[in-house]
């Protein structure tokens, strides 16, 4: 992709890419993009190569990859794809981030069971539903250890 010079405001750019200006202003401290041309009023400026930058790291965030799995990819595509082991390299990180999404999708499936049998406890019967109950038992029926959650293992705060 050539580089033209810098002529999108961050407002047309968050606008042309679909990724708001606060997020854009977050890539760049990040380091996906680079710091910007600034017009005489400060103003950052980003060319189309840029725009499209932020295209690609938004469809790759909309695939929930992490921003290192996104800064990978970025850094095999600015090596260039002729290089040697480039694919391999792209390759291994979507295998990694496949590996991810299959452990959350398993993660996933026992919640939807976990909330499936605590729905069960709402049977419509009696004009009363156990949900609130079967809540305050579980959450005094044993203390979480540091890092515990219901299905993942993980604690929502």
């Amino acid at each position: 992709m050539s580089q033209q010079s810098p002529r999108h405001r961050i407002g047309d750019a968050a606008r042309l890419s679909g990724v708001p200006a606060a997020t854009i202003r977050y890539y760049e401290k990040e380091g996906l993009l680079s710091s910007q041309t600034r017009a005489h009023n400060r103003y950052r400026l980003y060319s189309d190569a840029e725009v499209h930058r932020l295209r690609f790291v938004r469809l790759c965030r909309a695939m929930d990859m992490s921003l290192g799995e996104v800064r990978a990819l970025l850094q095999i595509d600015a090596r260039g794809a002729h290089v040697e082991g480039a694919d391999h390299a792209a390759c291994q990180t979507l295998d990694e981030h496949l590996e991810h999404v299959r452990t959350r999708l398993a993660e996933l499936q026992v919640l939807e069971h976990e909330l499936q049998a605590l729905r069960g406890r709402c049977d419509g019967t009696g004009g009363q539903c156990h949900v609130i109950e079967a809540l305050h038992q579980r959450a005094d029926a044993e203390p979480l250890e540091p890092g515990a959650g219901l299905a993942t293992g993980k604690r929502h705060v």
